[in-house]
């Protein structure tokens, strides 16, 4: 296995990107934060109004995939289903996307690669899965259809 990110003492949150419904008109918010120095906080509040609907964090890197099968997140959830994104190459319009659900508890979530299936504003697209050779952007995402507070921590995101 081999750590992509880690949220450490030395971690930037401010290397996140925080993308909202907002950018539809929502009215959505969320924010990244270091927790004791040692874990990400993404964290906010998902509304409806205003056809929104969504909240997520973005984080673009340059990481060889190579022969590697599967993505592990060492997360705690709440109990609520998020997405995980990946791009190929950051200025493409479709994310591939892989849904997992958190249990309260401290756990490693293991997702396929080859699963990742592609999507853009909510819509799955005719397109094969995830084959690229090269993530250039990763993201966190909530989107459950309905109006809820959130909070995930992140531990660490590798390959496998």
């Amino acid at each position: 296995m081999k750590k992509i990110y880690t949220f450490s003492q030395q971690t930037k949150p401010n290397e996140w990107r925080i993308v909202n419904d907002g950018v539809m008109g929502g009215i959505s918010n969320s924010s990244i934060q270091l927790i004791d120095n040692k874990y990400g906080q993404f964290s906010g509040h998902v509304s409806l109004e205003n056809n929104g609907g969504f909240a997520s964090i973005q984080l673009d890197i340059s990481q060889p995939v190579e022969e590697k099968k599967h993505i592990v997140l060492r997360v705690k959830g709440d109990g609520k289903t998020y997405e995980f994104r990946l791009k190929g190459f950051s200025d493409q319009p479709e994310s591939y996307v892989h849904s997992f659900n958190t249990t309260g508890e401290w756990e490693n979530i293991k997702l396929p690669i080859n699963q990742f299936y592609p999507q853009f504003r909510g819509r799955r697209l005719n397109l094969s899965n995830f084959n690229f050779k090269t993530i250039e952007q990763l993201s966190f995402l909530i989107a459950n259809k309905q109006e809820e507070d959130f909070t995930l921590l992140i531990d660490w995101i590798a390959l496998e």
